[in-house]
């Protein structure tokens, strides 16, 4: 019998999933009130390595000044803070 058939089968890989760089509203300190930021910028603060399928903003951390924030996605608690500081949100 063929080695592939004797050997278990293990796992499922989806080839369809997302894979988003994460960023943290705590990560998000560093930056000036009244800001933009997108994934050059997270890029050059050192938040992100590689883009992957994009950025999800996560709110782990809180944020008191507002930020512009262009990000391919975001989380529901992370979009009441910023909004909340009074930032806006851009889904690219």
């Amino acid at each position: 019998m063929p080695l592939q058939r004797r050997l278990p089968k293990r796992g499922f890989r989806n080839i369809f999933k997302k894979r988003y760089a994460l960023v943290n509203l705590s990560d998000l300190a560093q930056f000036a009130p009244n800001s933009s930021a997108d994934f050059e910028t997270f890029e050059k603060a050192g938040l992100v390595k590689s883009q992957g399928d994009g950025v999800k903003l996560l709110g782990n951390g809180n944020i008191s000044h507002p930020l512009f924030l262009k990000v391919h996605s975001v989380s529901k608690a992370a979009r009441q803070k910023i909004e909340a500081a009074g930032g806006k949100i851009e889904l690219v």
